[in-house]
């Protein structure tokens, strides 16, 4: 009977979510209803399965409009014509393509126009939809003869004046114009409600035949669905038993490489993981996998592949990982199960440099002529509560200021007098959480056995590969398993060092040694010192202290480090816990047996995500498959929130039987809620520690050419600023920009490094390629004039240049380039304009006045202005040079003791205390270039808060935990800068 119904996934149109659309068909009695969402089948396996929670049958379809005019609306029969909708659907959208008025001949679908005056011929499956409202007219039109071709059509958008109002909100937001200019054509009818049978009946009197007529299209769509079958590619080389046969041989070669002493419980291991492997049918997946890996190998391309997957021994066999679950006593059940109804994870880094390439090759490998079987995954952009009331301010015509003032009293709404403002937050609330659009998973990768249409509809976005309009949740529930295909700076350092390296040494670096790395002396003096500026995930400051406070020095110590520094760990007070265990083995002793037992290598403490798994399982005696809902739970990945309930009362009822002592129980529960959801897997810290190696051997080895690398990828956790003043304190010569030695990016010849001209703020691109092309065509420039003469750009372009030295080699000083290139350019201005001052015959060219001499402190002003940063030391910009400090290197002297030393400030972290109040750790350089970390607690944050990046002024006294040194603050004030004009 209501064959048009719209959720929220008809974006910025609807306003239902899926619960409540079903909830309403349920509250009005209705055993049948249609989810046809204009342009969009994000909603369709929810709707589905909620549907049939509900005990109604559910139908699916789409509404096909251009904008807001629909032409018809499609109603699958079966799953084939849910394809063949989605097909016309991608098929246009994709394309760009608008609707025609009249539908394809589509086979296995009903089609359903809006009533139009003029008769035009229809289909065996094409109908004809009459709102209540046009009854009057169908009585005096010529459809009124072909009552087996009409059909109810009741709208459903909302279900109440409010909805309605939200509604009309999001179509003035969509179309971006003010609420009162919102055409009616642009915007839905508040009839379109839902109605029980009876009013319906009552509303269509003496028109029964619309209600009988719906209900048989209604009652002909039957799209059965089996939500568990796997529905990935499958049959790689032709057939299951190919697929296995090869996996298997493929895991074996591996095996030899990686263990040429292959021993019987490395091969147990690898027939067991093989077999569950097959059990699950996940072959394929592990196969494409490896294809893909392969790839990057071939194309050189650097790859990490991490997540639960570098749990499996087949997996390193293969080469996905670089992780040996072997050395590392890795839960292989928590990557599979025999229990587990979701996929293995596979997360594979590429550098950002190459990941376009890798999904491109996904696209072409996987796609079947012109049936689509892969498409990125999809992800919806919800609206939020600040966004929405700028949005809202608009759409009611408010001046900026007001809007401005309505946020920074959204949390006080008894401060907002005006009645416009709080119908904008009431609404602002209503709308917080709701879909705005479709947009990208960061990283998955959808590709299926059949077509992909078979399951959604897909976009095509500026990213050029096709988008699905399902998410991760609704991919996983259907059994589509995606594949994470990421990007990330660490590997483009690497890869981007490892070519410096060759130009500027000549020598080739197989990064690939991670078993050599692991015992090489100068990277285990660099993590027990936490000298690790650069090097991926070790490099930030709290990374840095934690390493030098445990004195670092193994792998397993590091992989320990990349779990323990997450919140959760933290949060529950047990990273300092472990610090204390790690470094005084008595204090191990505190440890519960059962917990020791369980985890040794962390002496009893919660650290890694499979932890939750062993603990539920062996301290409380719940059964793997519980365990693993109790984990899943607490990473807000929880199928049923019921499930997860049963599960964690289990967890207590399952202790008390065992003896366990309550307060320990409560101890242990409580370790498990405050880090499980923010740990890592042991694979996947593992995976990480096995890419911070690779680049510590680099920034070990090759610390010039390293850093160059990281600068050159844009991405770390400081500014280019600090790793500019880590090459200076590796030996570097820092050269600014150089008009004849630079290029786009940063390049190193020797020890000498020449900044990119990409760093140059205010410089166009289409300025460098030109400076660029000319030089490599012409060579050189002898000087600024021919520089002029060769290049053609602006007066502003070229003074940048000046300012910040790249014609230093001409031996003019700034001052007299400046001038010479104000003169040159006005004068060939002013010929071009036929200016006749420049056409006198014997006209003398003006000779250079006398100017002032530089001063560097000057340089460093045009350094921080067109650079962001000086490369010349920021402390001769202090106005008072007296000021007393000690240095950075002598805090150990100072231990106990109240100390005042001066420091540039290079980040800082805010975090809170128990009690809510907000507390700093801060992390400066000083004079000499030498780290200073302090804490800065909530009284001190209140009476010397930062006041943003400069030199300050720092007092308190020097504590030390673990032979770490720190200064424990008391006063912290920016210092004044010299001014030229003082």
């Amino acid at each position: 009977m209501h064959l048009n119904c719209h959720s929220y996934y008809s974006f910025k149109y609807g306003t239902l979510s899926i619960e409540e659309l079903v909830s309403q068909a349920k509250s009005k009695k209705l055993d049948a209803l249609a989810l046809t969402d204009i342009n969009s089948v994000a909603g369709v396996f929810p709707f589905i399965r909620e549907a049939q929670k509900a005990g109604i049958h559910p139908v699916i379809g789409i509404d096909f409009r251009n904008g807001i005019k629909q032409q018809y609306i499609g109603l699958a029969k079966n799953q084939e014509g849910f394809y063949e909708l989605n097909r016309h659907l991608s098929h246009r959208r994709t394309k760009g393509i608008p609707f025609e008025e009249k539908a394809p001949n589509f086979q296995q679908s009903f089609i359903i126009y809006p009533f139009r005056e003029k008769i035009f011929p229809l289909r065996e499956n094409e109908f004809i939809g009459i709102h209540p409202y046009q009854l009057n007219r169908l009585v005096k039109s010529s459809w009124y003869r072909y009552k087996d071709k009409l059909v109810l059509l009741q709208p459903v958008s909302f279900s109440s004046k409010t909805q309605f109002n939200t509604h009309r909100l999001l179509r003035a937001v969509d179309k971006n114009t003010l609420l009162s200019k919102l055409e009616p054509e642009e915007q839905g009818d508040i009839s379109d409600q839902f109605y029980s049978y009876a009013d319906m009946v009552a509303r269509c009197e003496g028109h029964s035949y619309l209600l009988y007529n719906s209900q048989r299209l209604l009652e002909a769509c039957q799209f059965s669905f089996y939500f568990q079958a796997v529905k990935n590619k499958r049959d790689i080389l032709g057939s299951d038993w190919e697929d296995f046969d090869f996996l298997r041989q493929e895991t074996f070669k591996g095996a030899i490489r990686r263990y040429p002493n292959l021993s019987p419980e490395i091969s147990k291991r690898l027939e067991k993981e093989l077999e569950l492997i097959q059990q699950k049918g996940f072959v394929s997946y592990f196969l494409i996998n490896y294809d893909i890996v392969k790839f990057a190998h071939h194309r050189n391309f650097y790859h990490v592949g991490r997540g639960s997957g570098a749990n499996s021994i087949v997996a390193y066999c293969l080469g996905i990982t670089d992780v040996d679950p072997i050395e590392l006593d890795l839960y292989f059940e928590r990557f599979i199960n025999l229990y587990r109804e979701n996929p293995p994870d596979f997360d594979i880094d590429f550098s950002w440099t190459d990941r376009d390439e890798v999904v491109k090759y996904i696209f072409e490998k996987y796609n079947k002529g012109d049936q689509e079987h892969v498409a990125l995954l999809g992800s919806y952009s919800t609206f939020q509560a600040n966004s929405m009331l700028r949005e809202l301010g608009k759409v009611f015509g408010l001046p900026k200021t007001e809007i401005e003032s309505l946020i920074y009293h959204a949390d006080k709404p008894d401060h907002i007098p005006d009645q416009y403002g709080k119908l904008i937050l009431r609404y602002s609330q209503v709308l917080h959480g709701m879909p705005s659009h479709l947009t990208i998973h960061a990283c998955g990768v959808l590709i299926s056995h059949k077509p992909i249409h078979y399951y959604t509809a897909t976009e095509m976005p500026p990213k050029g590969f096709p988008l699905a309009h399902i998410d991760m949740h609704t991919a996983e529930d259907i059994g589509l398993h995606k594949f994470d295909i990421l990007s990330q700076r660490g590997l483009g350092h690497i890869k981007s060092s490892l070519e410096l390296i060759y130009q500027n040494q000549g020598v080739q670096v197989d990064i690939r040694q991670v078993e050599k790395f692991k015992k090489d002396p100068k990277i285990k003096e660099l993590l027990r010192t936490g000298h690790t500026i650069g090097a991926f995930y070790v490099e930030s400051p709290a990374m840095r202290m934690l390493l030098a406070k445990m004195k670092a020095a193994e792998y397993l110590e590091l992989v320990a480090a990349s779990s323990i520094i997450r919140p959760g760990v933290a949060r529950s007070g047990m990273m300092r816990e472990y610090i204390l265990r790690h470094v005084d083995p008595e204090r191990r002793k505190q440890a519960h047996p059962v917990m020791m037992d369980i985890m040794p290598e962390t002496y009893g403490i919660m650290v890694y995500q499979e932890d939750v798994i062993k603990v539920a399982h062996y301290f409380a005696g719940l059964s793997l498959a519980e365990a693993d809902v109790l984990r899943r739970g607490m990473s807000g990945k929880s199928r049923s929130k019921d499930e997860f309930q049963r599960v964690k009362e289990q967890f207590f009822i399952n202790c008390e039987r065992l003896g366990r002592d309550p307060k320990i129980t409560a101890e242990v529960w409580h370790q498990i809620e405050s880090f499980a959801g923010y740990s890592f897997a042991k694979g996947h810290s593992a995976s990480f520690a096995v890419e911070s190696y690779q680049s510590l051997y680099l920034k070990a080895y090759f610390p010039l050419e390293f850093m160059v690398g990281v600068i050159n990828n844009f991405g770390g956790f400081y500014h280019t600023e600090f790793y500019i003043h880590e090459l200076r304190m590796n030996g570097a010569d820092i050269q600014a920009p150089h008009i004849n030695e630079s290029d786009y990016l940063t390049n190193i010849k020797g020890k000498t490094v020449y900044l990119g001209l990409i760093h140059l703020k205010y410089l166009e691109k289409a300025s460098v390629e030109k400076i660029l092309s000319e030089r490599r065509v012409n060579g050189f420039y002898m000087g600024l004039s021919d520089f002029i003469a060769r290049v053609d750009i602006s007066l502003e372009q070229t003074l940048i240049l000046i300012r910040i030295g790249c014609f230093r080699f001409t031996g003019k000083s700034k001052q007299e380039l400046l001038w010479e290139a104000h003169f040159i350019l006005n004068k060939r201005k002013a010929v071009a304009i036929g200016n006749e001052l420049f056409r006198q015959a014997g006209f003398r060219e003006l000779q250079v006045p006398a100017l002032e001499e530089a001063d560097l402190r000057q340089e460093i002003v045009d350094q921080i202005d067109i650079l962001e940063f000086p490369l010349d030391s920021p402390f001769h910009l202090v106005k008072d040079q007296t000021v007393p400090s000690i240095k950075a290197r002598d805090l150990k002297q100072y231990l106990g003791k109240q100390v005042q030393i001066i420091g540039y400030l290079v980040t800082i972290k805010y975090t809170r205390t128990v009690k809510g109040d907000v507390m700093n750790f801060g992390t400066f350089i000083d004079r000499e270039g030498d780290w200073i970390d302090t804490v800065h607690f909530p009284p001190v944050v209140k009476k010397h808060p930062f006041k943003g990046r400069g030199i300050y002024l720092i007092q308190g006294k020097v504590t030390q935990e673990f032979d770490f040194y720190s200064i424990e603050v008391d006063s912290c004030e920016r210092m004044a800068y010299w001014n030229a004009a003082d």
